[in-house]
């Protein structure tokens, strides 16, 4: 969906209990996003990787908070999560799309997990629950 104008926000809410950011846009549309959703699509290159196919699949994210929600602009918000990952910036525009995808995207993650043999839930012992990422560190 295309249009003339980026999504506004109007009020966002972090639900730390239920472990969801709530954001309402000025087209009255209202999303709920999950923070381990938020986590697996995250818009940095450390999980987006540089280019198609260099995606890196987020395991063990069922438990991540949000410490953090700092503003970037007049244009998004950058969350800091408990696993330590804070350099994804996401835009409006960005949520706004996530949550218009939020049941198929879903539905992909949850496929892609199970293809690899992977788990929501962080392994035993994991303080972060972070995965290794085959291309290394950023």
């Amino acid at each position: 969906m295309s249009t003339s104008r980026d999504p506004a926000p109007t009020e966002i809410t972090l639900h730390a209990a239920s472990r969801v950011l709530e954001i309402a846009f000025d087209d009255g549309r209202v999303f709920r996003l999950p923070f381990e959703f938020l986590r697996a699509y995250s818009p940095s290159a450390e999980v987006r990787g540089h280019g198609p196919g260099q995606e890196t699949l987020q395991v063990g994210k069922r438990d991540v908070t949000i410490l953090e929600l700092q503003p970037v602009g007049h244009y998004g918000v950058q969350p800091t999560f408990s696993d330590g990952h804070g350099s994804g910036i996401y835009s409006w525009r960005y949520l706004y799309e996530l949550g218009l995808d939020q049941d198929r995207l879903w539905a992909e993650y949850l496929e892609q997990l199970a293809e690899a043999g992977a788990s929501r839930d962080a392994p035993a012992g994991s303080m972060a629950g972070s995965a290794g990422s085959a291309c290394g560190r950023h």
